[in-house]
């Protein structure tokens, strides 16, 4: 069996994993997922999906294809259960997100498209970055941490490891990875002291 297929089985099952304890805790009221974040990502992940198509990112993308699908339930279930703690910074983000995939919609340069979604997510992820920091008893860290490895193994799954192919994922990691380091540190109190 080829290594590259190996890798896009490990990412896709813990990509499915990563989703498992954070929809549970949804229900049992215990996760409140951002709505506009969600919304966001499910968008950003499917049009990211056909920007690393078109790049020649070949089964690499099976992991964010299903991320993709999951991140839609979960923003449907964020409608019935998501948080109320939505401030104008967050509208704003959302604002800019929509602003961005408009933009994305008038380009057909695969790299250019690959950087603005990537910014977008980022973008996508300051309401729940603040969330996180504000409330982090109501988010659920293994989500964070299992999708920033997933999004590791589906690096090495990419058929055609470029700057185009490979940048979306590698901010996956690191925007995944910072959020479950916010909510560890927030329930430890090793930053209370800081106002946002």
């Amino acid at each position: 069996m080829n290594i590259k297929v190996i890798f896009v089985i490990i990412s896709s099952l813990v990509g499915i994993s990563c989703f498992i304890p954070y929809i549970i805790d949804i229900l049992k009221r215990k996760t409140k997922p951002h709505v506009y974040s969600w919304i966001i990502w499910t968008v950003l992940q499917l049009i990211g999906v056909m920007a690393m198509i078109d790049g020649g990112a070949g089964l690499g993308v099976m992991s964010l294809l299903i991320g993709a699908i999951l991140c839609g339930f979960i923003f449907i279930l964020s409608l019935f259960y998501g948080t109320h703690n939505i401030k104008i910074f967050d509208t704003i983000c959302l604002i800019g997100a929509i602003i961005s995939i408009i933009f994305y919609f008038f380009i057909h340069n695969t790299l250019l498209s690959i950087i603005i979604v990537t910014v977008t997510d980022l973008v996508g992820f300051m309401p729940t970055f603040r969330k996180s920091y504000e409330e982090p008893k109501t988010e659920t860290i293994s989500t964070y941490v299992l999708s920033s490895i997933s999004s590791l193994f589906a690096l090495f799954a990419l058929s055609n490891i470029t700057f185009t192919t490979s940048l979306y994922l590698i901010s996956l990691i690191v925007s995944n990875g910072l959020c479950a380091l916010i909510i560890f540190l927030r329930r430890k109190d090793y930053f209370n002291y800081i106002e946002i």
